[in-house]
């Protein structure tokens, strides 16, 4: 019960709450984040308490927590568990876990998929990996031990672990892993910091109100007193927001739909501007896209980041590579064309039958082979990159040393202008290029002013089919993940089944989310071998 026509303004948003207001509580969130900064690492020294947005950038690793969890039933009441690439959360038990049909052995990894019905009783779809085979075991909610969090590699944002890695009545310790850019004039954290931080969240409600079409954030220590009448109101009567992910999670047969956007994009970039509060939209499908990862050649930084859909126009022409080993020579040769390089960098061998590179030099780097040098009067083998050496008239055979540590750049003599899918075909990513001849159909191709792109790697995302009710001429792909929005769904019928052409978006991501991406494409790719250390 709130006093009677009081009004408080939250988010831009201007509420009224009255005596006898029904409100429809939908969700809680983090609305900030109280961080105790650790001093020397140590959580029992706080040097200071400092407030931080959810935006504040920055890439932090979680310290896993070193309070058990006493069953399955708090790790699930207090964890997030479900099917996002975020809901996985892996524990340990010091003990053995004697199930049925498998034992848990103490200290293994045990990985929590999701909570399923099963005759009944609710359980924990669990995996173990054990000697390279994953065993799939169900854990009941009732089963008792310490339940320890393992160690977590991954980096994250801290939003995203906000959303996704703080327990409900726990706090989080983190560790800044990498500083992305600078906060402005004003960094709340000392200067040069790399510690830890305790994070304490402090939560928002999420609700809808009966006579109002977008979502009420209410912070959780306004001084209003309510009481739950779920028990005796009909709460079909409310509108049922729905996240992206949401939408995406439904089956393909309930596609297409007309929806109203509850909550449009925060900042709404660029192209996706038309999304704003109260706009109808179809939602033709979705689907999964290719996008190619693409990132701005230059030496200082903050470099640009783009996804570029594989329907672009628009034509390439190559240029050079840089390579800072012998051993890249290796990873970038190809059976296709001879790799032509000119030297950077001088470098003296310290074996007469390995050859001394200057400043200048030209090579047709060919493959990795084996030789044998003298070392310490001992004959030692190596592994070396066997190259010509152009001469004025001549080639000479010569042989590099994988681990040198020199520096080359490629010389091109393709001329031809290629589309992004024959440089997919034909060429090993990364790859250098810029553009020669823009994408006509967009009315501003991005991609034309950067000077040149590094083509990194190819990528698999998520994506929504949109259009707008009022002029269903053009279709849009709107991304699942890196789009913030909320919509609910009418009950209006759509005309047509068949999406109208697809307008070609050129997206241009933040450094954050260009480091979400790669690593979430990177899970499930081994890690290229190391180049060889020079001997000592």
């Amino acid at each position: 019960v709130f006093f009677s026509g009081s009004i408080y303004e939250m988010f831009g948003n201007e509420c009224s709450l009255s005596t006898g207001e029904v409100i429809k509580v939908i969700g809680f969130k983090i609305n900030k984040l109280i961080a105790s900064i650790c001093e020397n690492n140590e959580v029992s020294r706080v040097s200071a308490k400092v407030e931080l947005p959810l935006n504040f950038p920055g890439l932090y690793k979680v310290v896993a927590d070193k309070t058990p969890y006493v069953n399955i039933e708090e790790i699930t009441r207090k964890v997030f568990i479900g099917p996002t690439r975020f809901g996985h959360p892996c524990f340990y038990s010091p003990e053995d876990i004697i199930l049925k049909n498998f034992t848990v052995k103490h200290g293994e990894q045990i990985i929590f998929n999701s909570v399923e019905e099963v005759n009944g009783t609710l359980a924990v779809n669990c995996d173990v990996v054990r000697n390279n085979r994953c065993h799939s075991l169900l854990l009941p909610l009732s089963q008792e031990g310490k339940f320890y969090e393992c160690e977590d590699e991954q980096i994250y944002t801290l939003k995203e672990i906000a959303e996704w890695k703080i327990p409900k009545c726990r706090n989080r310790i983190v560790k800044l892993s990498n500083t992305l850019q600078m906060w402005g004039s004003f960094n709340p954290l000392p200067e040069n910091f790399d510690g830890c931080l305790i994070l304490t969240p402090v939560y928002e409600v999420q609700a809808v109100m009966k006579f109002r079409k977008d979502i009420v954030h209410i912070l959780s220590d306004l001084d209003v007193e309510v009481k739950d009448i779920t028990d005796c109101y009909d709460i079909n009567s409310f509108l049922h927001p729905l996240s992206l992910e949401d939408v995406f999670e439904r089956t393909s047969k309930e596609f297409p739909m007309v929806a109203e956007i509850m909550e449009g994009p925060s900042g709404s970039p660029k192209p996706y501007n038309f999304l704003h509060t109260g706009k109808e939209i179809i939602i033709y499908k979705k689907h999964q896209a290719t996008r190619i990862l693409a990132s701005e050649i230059r030496s200082d930084s903050p470099k640009r980041h783009f996804l570029i859909p594989m329907t672009y126009k628009g034509k390439f022409k190559r240029r050079p590579r840089e390579f800072p080993t012998a051993y890249d020579l290796e990873i970038a040769r190809s059976e296709k064309e001879q790799l032509h390089v000119v030297a950077t960098k001088a470098f003296d061998s310290p074996h007469k039958e390995l050859f001394c590179v200057s400043v200048g030099d030209q090579f047709l780097a060919q493959q990795r082979q084996t030789s044998e040098v003298l070392y310490e009067e001992r004959k030692k083998v190596l592994d070396v990159f066997a190259c010509e050496q152009i001469l004025s008239n001549t080639y000479k055979k010569v042989l590099l040393p994988m681990y040198m540590e020199g520096g080359f750049v490629e010389v091109i003599h393709d001329k031809k202008q290629y589309q992004l899918s024959e440089i997919c075909k034909e060429f090993r990513l990364p790859f250098n290029v810029k553009v020669s001849v823009r994408d006509l159909s967009i009315a501003e191709d991005v991609l034309a002013a950067v000077p040149g792109l590094r083509f990194e790697e190819e990528i698999t995302d998520s994506y929504l089919l949109i259009s707008s009710t009022s002029s269903p001429t053009e279709s849009w792909e709107i991304p699942v993940y890196r789009l913030n929005m909320s919509v609910h769904l009418l009950s209006k019928r759509v005309q047509t089944f068949v999406p109208p052409a697809t307008r070609t978006i050129v997206e241009e991501i933040s450094e954050e989310q260009y480091y979400m991406v790669r690593r979430y494409e990177n899970q499930t790719l081994h890690p290229p071998p190391r180049p060889p250390k020079k001997p000592t």
